[in-house]
């Protein structure tokens, strides 16, 4: 949440700002603001995306050093007063800053017991003030002052500062909040990932927490911790292009990347197995394969998305393998006095591999000596650096704030998983094994065929678009399906919207249907088909308009059903990556027809690192 990027060198560094800001929206888009520096330092902040900053700058800058920064608001509301950068009593020192400084009122009352004014909200603008009381009374660099400020601070940061006293240098310095540095041929960057330098360099070091980067205009850079130790970079080079990252004429990022999936599922299954042969490697795995098929407990933790992903994994590896599993939410775990231990195996899932609250999961579940394990998408992100061992699910970047491509590819990731330790554990029918392994070779082209339905789930959507609720039914492996599809409604059509398990549906949510309730029901299930049958027919005695995701060739829910969309038969435990297209495609079109910004929906970010 938040995006930040910085540049110095000897090009110009207003473009590469404006650009980085542009990439880096998914990350939060409440206001944004520049600070670049000629001869003198000059400031501009706006309420409102990129673009609104952009309009407001009545020519083009120019300085060859600039930092910049798009907001999600969390202290302070949205205006152009707390827009970052941020500035000094003294005017000399800017900065730009994601995460959250908790301990940020403590040290507030204290500066303004010293002088200090403030002009906005935030915290943030309480950190800048205190680095400049540790610059100025004690009469040291800006780097000193930044390392002795980063002690006092309790929280989550990655800061990028300025000053005009030391204009050759930018500094950089995270904690709980990811940071990259990218080396250039005579110039240097900071960004929150490496999407805005992409088109700069594919040479960056991911800063590790409590880490202070310096970067200069001629083109050396050192790094310390907050304590003055040294520190020997890791350089790594990116595998990313530029294409990976652009829309490739789709309307919306989400609409590609929803079209995408027959790709990039490929991508996450390519080497893993062999439907021939029969075998299921999942390489992440390997190392620890004794414990984890001889654990008692595994505990996957995730957020959003990445803990339906993770209840499908529940399923999955307690049908196959049969191996208990607990799903939590990692903003829950860490704070119920878990009971984890040395034989446990938690499992993190997150696209970002940044996700503040799975951070901190996995931070108390090192604690307690239980063997963690990664399944991320963005490679060196910190989860897959924490971890003992992982997977990355090799979906590629993805930019719209609702998570398609990367929900699939986990689900892909998390069926290999449960395959590899049911072959390990002998819990698996040979038959079946070769049955699901076949099937799942062929699921890339069955999502294409889904995907040619596009048009009839449009009609669909332009049918309920005026809703003001809705109900998302499912049983066994597709519950955690309708789950996913009432939370992609609601985030970016902003229509109310419910994923219940479908017999609960008696215990409660019955009493909203009538006939302005779309009830979107996932039946695709043989193992408990006739109960769907039930429960669609007890909608329909009640007046629900219906919308079913039915097996090909179903004729009898077909029947009983407004509006019917037909996905390819697959296996039970591979349906959910089958059904959850359509609802992808169904909230994807409501959120266009209702006029909302699909990849930026309103108050959402992309990453979230803060808890």
């Amino acid at each position: 949440m938040c995006g930040i990027v910085a540049y110095i060198g000897n090009e110009n560094a207003y473009p590469v700002l404006m650009e980085g800001l542009k990439r880096l929206e998914y990350r939060g888009y409440d206001s944004a603001g520049i600070a670049i520096s000629n001869e003198n330092l000059k400031i501009y902040k706006k309420k409102g995306k990129v673009t609104d900053l952009e309009d407001s700058i009545d020519s083009e800058l120019f300085g060859k050093i600039g930092i910049g920064h798009t907001r999600w608001a969390t202290h302070g509301e949205p205006n152009d007063n707390n827009a970052h950068p941020h500035l000094s009593g003294d005017g000399k020192i800017v900065l730009v800053h994601n995460g959250i400084i908790e301990n940020h009122e403590t040290l507030k009352q204290a500066l303004i017991k010293l002088g200090h004014k403030f002009q906005s909200d935030t915290d943030t603008e309480v950190l800048v003030h205190l680095i400049e009381e540790y610059k100025t009374t004690n009469n040291i660099s800006l780097e000193d002052a930044i390392q002795l400020a980063l002690q006092k601070v309790i929280g989550a940061y990655a800061i990028v500062v300025y000053s005009t006293d030391e204009p050759d240098l930018i500094i950089g310095a995270k904690k709980s909040s990811p940071l990259v540095l990218g080396l250039g041929d005579d110039e240097m960057f900071f960004a929150s990932d490496a999407f805005p330098i992409l088109k700069y360099t594919n040479k960056v070091i991911y800063l590790e927490d409590e880490q202070v980067a310096v970067i200069k205009s001629n083109g050396d850079y050192y790094i310390r911790d907050i304590y003055n130790n040294i520190v020997n970079p890791n350089i790594k080079e990116l595998a990313l292009t530029l294409e990976l990252i652009e829309k490739a004429g789709y309307e919306h990022y989400m609409l590609k990347e929803i079209f995408q999936q027959p790709t990039t599922l490929t991508e996450s299954i390519r080497g893993r197995y062999h439907p021939v042969e029969g075998w299921v490697m999942v390489g992440g795995l390997q190392k620890y394969i004794k414990k984890i098929s001889n654990t008692d407990k595994i505990i996957i933790i995730s957020s959003g998305t990445s803990w339906h992903a993770g209840l499908i994994g529940e399923y999955l590896i307690e049908d196959l393998a049969r191996i208990p599993v607990e799903v939590e939410y990692s903003s829950e775990f860490r704070y119920r006095n878990p009971i984890i231990n040395e034989n446990n195996i938690v499992i993190a899932i997150s696209q970002s591999g940044e996700t503040a609250d799975t951070l901190a999961a996995l931070e108390l579940a090192k604690a307690k000596s239980a063997t963690t394990y990664g399944i991320v998408n963005v490679v060196g992100s910190a989860i897959s650096r924490i971890t003992d061992s992982g997977s990355y699910t090799h979906a590629g970047p993805e930019i719209g704030v609702a998570s398609t491509k990367a929900f699939t590819s986990q689900l892909a990731v998390l069926t290999l998983i449960a395959l590899h330790l049911a072959v390990e554990k002998g819990t698996i029918p040979r038959s079946y094994l070769m049955q699901l392994l076949a099937e799942m070779e062929t699921l890339p082209d069955l999502i294409s065929k889904v995907l040619e339905d596009n048009d009839k789930i449009k009609f669909v959507a332009s049918e309920i678009k005026d809703s003001t609720n809705a109900l998302y039914l499912g049983r066994g492996y597709n519950f955690p399906v309708a789950l996913e599809g009432a939370l992609k409604l609601k985030e970016i059509s902003y229509i109310h919207a419910e994923g219940y398990p479908a017999a609960e549906m008696k215990h409660g949510p019955i009493a909203l249907i009538d006939e302005n309730m779309p009830v979107i029901v996932i039946a695709t299930n043989k193992s408990a088909y006739s109960k769907i049958v039930s429960n669609v027919q007890e909608i329909k005695a009640r007046k629900g308009k219906v919308i079913s995701i039915v097996t090909e060739g179903d004729k009898k829910i077909k029947e009983l059903s407004d509006y019917v969309i037909e996905i390819p038969y697959i296996a039970e435990p591979l349906s959910p990556i089958l059904s959850v297209i359509p609802l992808q495609l169904l909230a994807y079109h409501i959120a266009v027809m209702r006029g909302c910004n699909v990849d930026q929906p309103r108050n959402l970010a992309k990453s979230v690192t803060v808890e």
